[in-house]
């Protein structure tokens, strides 16, 4: 589990804990095995835990296909960014008419080309971005009406 060193009036202490177990811990100290009790319970750290929004899912039949506008936003049509990220290459231009689940863009985000699909049907009005800027999560990619 853990290995250290201590110095204890001159003297060299190489000891590994291999278990604690509630106030119990098993250890060695120079190769010699210990049980050593502990006065109180340690606390031991937990990895926090993410908390993200429930994903929304899709109108259309394909599972794969994702919102990319947060749930209970107003945004009268506009794509926003999920990640930051630098867009690859653009699928649609301005007057466009696109169907749900349709690509819009390809975004690179962490090493990982991510398609940004529509979802919802309409025209395309306008297109924030092209190829090659970088965006942050939530910044405006495409509107559409």
């Amino acid at each position: 589990m853990k290995n250290f060193k201590f110095k204890i009036n001159g003297n060299d202490y190489n000891v590994h804990i291999s278990n604690v177990d509630g106030n119990i811990a098993d250890l060695e100290v120079n190769g010699t095995p210990y049980k050593v009790e502990i006065d109180r319970e340690l606390k031991q750290t937990k990895t926090p835990k993410l908390v993200r929004p429930e994903a929304v899912p899709s109108t259309d039949s394909h599972p794969s296909v994702a919102k990319t506008v947060s749930p209970g936003v107003a945004t009268s049509g506009a794509v926003k960014s999920p990640l930051p990220g630098v867009i690859l290459s653009l699928a649609v231009k301005v007057g466009d008419t696109v169907k749900v689940g349709q690509r819009l863009l390809v975004l690179e985000a962490m090493k990982m080309e991510n398609n940004i699909d529509s979802d919802k049907e309409g025209r395309i009005a306008a297109i924030k971005v092209n190829q090659g800027d970088s965006v942050m999560e939530g910044d405006v990619l495409v509107v559409i009406e």
